[in-house]
């Protein structure tokens, strides 16, 4: 088990945001965690990655207790946070985003990382911040890729992109797992998420209401009512 949770549970003052959840991911698996906005899923990945203080019985990564690590910790073991908006440097360059990734390790070569994402070569002296919304998750993608994860958390990559520019982050999210990489995904699309993972979790008002192989959620009618717009008793094509 690469990253296992028990238990866990985020306040805001006295408002319980996550209420006490379990979540696990193995080594290899893409799995998502998919819900409406407000569910609870941003404050759950930013406890894992220990940015909000939380509570849990068991917060383990790659075997250790995490649940009192630093934040710059973490990357440096391999868990590494893409968040919700992206969190490029506007105002460094695209290269200067790609170095800073790997600062936590000493630096890094830029080099495979244009390899993948052509368009960031040639926006390479570019300043971030005046790239288009698709331009920057790639940016952000490429800028956690260049920490070496070995678990990659992504934090509503689709959000606020056009649907082919959607399309094209999950396709460079399919090809990060088929890398080897292991990845924990957050959405609100919940259609691409469930085609995408291995096996998912429903999270709603801060509780985990579902959870299973992805393809059973995908065909699970109080999924497919409640994320795909489809009425109750809808069945899959094909």
């Amino acid at each position: 088990m690469l990253l296992e949770v028990k238990g866990l549970e985020v306040r805001y003052g006295g408002i319980r945001a996550v209420k006490g959840i379990d979540l696990s991911v193995d080594e290899g698996e893409l799995v998502c965690l998919i819900g409406a906005n407000g569910a609870g899923k941003t404050s759950t990945v930013k406890a894992l990655s220990r940015l909000l203080p939380s509570q849990q019985q068991l917060m383990r990564y790659s075997g250790a207790d995490i649940s009192s690590a630093a934040v710059h910790e973490l990357p440096r073991r391999g868990l590494v946070l893409v968040p919700e908006g992206r969190g490029i440097f506007q105002q460094l360059t695209v290269e200067e985003n790609l170095k800073m990734g790997a600062y936590s390790r000493g630096g890094g070569d830029v080099e495979p990382q244009y390899a993948s994402f052509p368009r960031l070569r040639e926006r390479r002296r570019q300043i971030a911040g005046t790239l288009s919304g698709g331009e920057q998750q790639m940016l952000a993608i490429a800028r956690a890729l260049m920490c070496s994860p070995r678990l990659l958390v992504l934090d509503e990559p689709s959000m606020g992109l056009a649907p082919l520019m959607v399309e094209k982050i999950f396709e460079i999210v399919s090809d990060v797992a088929k890398r080897g990489v292991t990845v924990l995904l957050v959405e609100q699309n919940a259609r691409l998420a469930l085609g995408l993972a291995t096996r998912g979790y429903v999270m709603e008002s801060g509780t985990i209401a579902l959870s299973g192989d992805a393809k059973s959620l995908l065909s699970n009618p109080k999924v497919r009512e409640a994320y795909l717009g489809e009425g109750a008793g809808a069945t899959t094509a094909g």
